[in-house]
């Protein structure tokens, strides 16, 4: 596992109909290095044009009677485990270039890129065991279900996992026989579109997957207002994903699965050993430089260990190290862009204005690049920003409880509900409190424990629809009930 400085940048163009072409505009836009903020390259601009070119090119690969639709499930199967194959083979340069364009760390990256290969290999397992019914309905009729795949899907990736979240969403679609216009986030291209030449390199048809990067505002809308694409997965913001749902309901009642922003609480009891519990929460808080959407960023602490587990998480916080991704013994890198960065700064003065106290960090490191101080904040009260927006940056908020009900409804007073975490061990209060929680993943002893065949999703404001496991699968399908009239119909 080694990591490569100054990797070759390969591919910069649009990837449509397994060919690499320019923006019809022309157009191009610069991907950044975070640690540096210098540009890497300029990256072709996919526009409307160029998005409805895809989807028609995708939904022509998608036709009844076409290569893709009457391939074997099993071959698809086969086809996914190539590619998994093609990946494992450039690992790691795959992990660099994620290292480069993200700004994580290089152990991070190379994490990513394995954790996202283990879910479409998962898939590929799956292609020929999606399977209907048949139903013994009343009367001499015969009726069954077929599993038939949606469409033409539109996937737009975030910038915080690109690879990782591209994966997860590629293995269902495909392994359901969808055809895929993958829209990476305009921060983080250059994975996704290394990653188009493994699809080609595979032997996928042409048409069935295709790559255009591009901005949100344009390629992204496009997407979502297309009239061919019958389904948007989406990762990323709240606010984006009201503008998904309301595109979905003024273009063609789109199917969506959406998984957006969290503000996770990590309730620790004063049973649980206080270093596990710092680690695992400094651990929940500052993965990925802050930048995960369901980080531990609301620590409840009862009052028991309140003072000591602030300064025993303020002690470790102080010797993270932060610094160049390249270099092995970061544990944390830069934020995604200057624009993340000072959002990421002014929440933290929010929070010193409203009263919170600031036991460590709170600033920029250096000018060049855009670090961020890991932050510990104590005092913090359930109703300052801190403790309500989404932060997505080093920064752990501690507030103090007492009494399990009151934490349970403090936890559960939020607009977000996609994970949240219980730190005891007493198994009754485990089991009640994980159950009384409003959040679609519950860690209990453990957080950010994620496996693919686990499902993950939200509840509230988190999103709708889950990826990963058996149960990602059914975003992606239809199902059809076929109902025959029979001469008899026996036991």
């Amino acid at each position: 596992m080694t990591a490569i400085t100054n990797p070759d940048i390969k591919y910069t163009k649009i990837f449509i109909n397994n060919e690499w072409v320019d923006s019809q505009s022309g157009k191009t836009f610069p991907t950044i290095d975070p640690s540096t903020g210098t540009k890497i390259c300029d990256i072709a601009e996919g526009d409307v044009a160029d998005v409805n070119n895809a989807v028609a090119i995708a939904k022509a690969a998608f036709k009844r009677g076409s290569t893709w639709r009457r391939m074997d499930a099993s071959a698809r199967g086969v086809l996914l485990l190539k590619l998994c194959a093609l990946i494992e083979r450039d690992s790691d340069y795959l992990a660099s270039l994620e290292m480069l364009d993200n700004g994580k760390t290089f152990n991070g990256a190379k994490g990513d890129i394995v954790f996202g290969t283990k879910h479409i290999r998962y898939y590929a397992g799956l292609a020929d065991k999606v399977e209907g019914r048949t139903i013994p309905v009343d009367g001499d009729f015969f009726t069954y279900t077929r599993c038939e795949p949606v469409g033409v899907v539109g996937a737009i990736i975030p910038w915080n996992f690109p690879f990782l979240l591209m994966a997860m969403k590629l293995g269902p679609i495909l392994t359901s026989g969808n055809t895929l216009i993958v829209k990476p986030a305009e921060q983080t291209p250059l994975t996704a579109l290394y990653f188009a030449s493994l699809v080609q390199e595979a032997g996928f048809p042409p048409g069935v997957v295709n790559v255009i990067p591009g901005y949100g505002p344009t390629a992204g809308a496009a997407l979502i207002n297309n009239l061919d694409v019958n389904k948007i997965s989406f990762t990323g913001s709240t606010e984006v994903g009201r503008i998904i749902m309301q595109g979905s309901g003024t273009s063609n009642l789109k199917r969506v699965t959406l998984e957006l922003g969290g503000k996770s609480p990590l309730i620790v009891f004063p049973d649980y050993d206080i270093d596990e519990a710092v680690e695992i929460a400094q651990i929940g808080c500052i993965a990925n430089s802050g930048q995960v959407c369901c980080a531990a960023t609301r620590t409840y602490v009862h009052e028991d260990i309140y003072d000591e587990f602030v300064k025993k998480s303020t002690a470790r916080a102080l010797k993270v190290k932060v610094g160049a991704p390249q270099n092995n013994e970061s544990e944390q890198g830069p934020q995604i862009d200057e624009t993340q960065m000072n959002k990421i700064l002014e929440l933290i003065e929010s929070g010193k204005m409203e009263g919170a106290k600031i036991e460590c960090g709170g600033k920029r490191i250096g000018n060049t690049g855009y670090f961020v101080e890991p932050t510990v904040f104590s005092n913090v009260q359930d109703h300052m920003r801190i403790a309500t927006e989404e932060i997505f940056g080093p920064v752990q908020q501690i507030m103090k409880f007492k009494d399990v009900e009151d934490v349970i409804d403090r936890a559960n007073k939020s607009t977000y509900g996609l994970a949240a975490g219980v730190l005891t061990k007493n198994v009754d209060q485990a089991v009640y409190v994980s159950n009384s929680l409003e959040a679609g993943t519950v860690w209990v002893n453990t957080f950010l424990a994620a496996s693919v065949a686990a499902p993950f999703g939200g509840y509230k404001q988190s999103g709708i629809g889950r990826e990963s496991g058996i149960d990602g699968l059914a975003g992606y399908l239809e199902i059809k009930t076929v109902t025959m009239k029979i001469p008899q119909k026996n036991s």
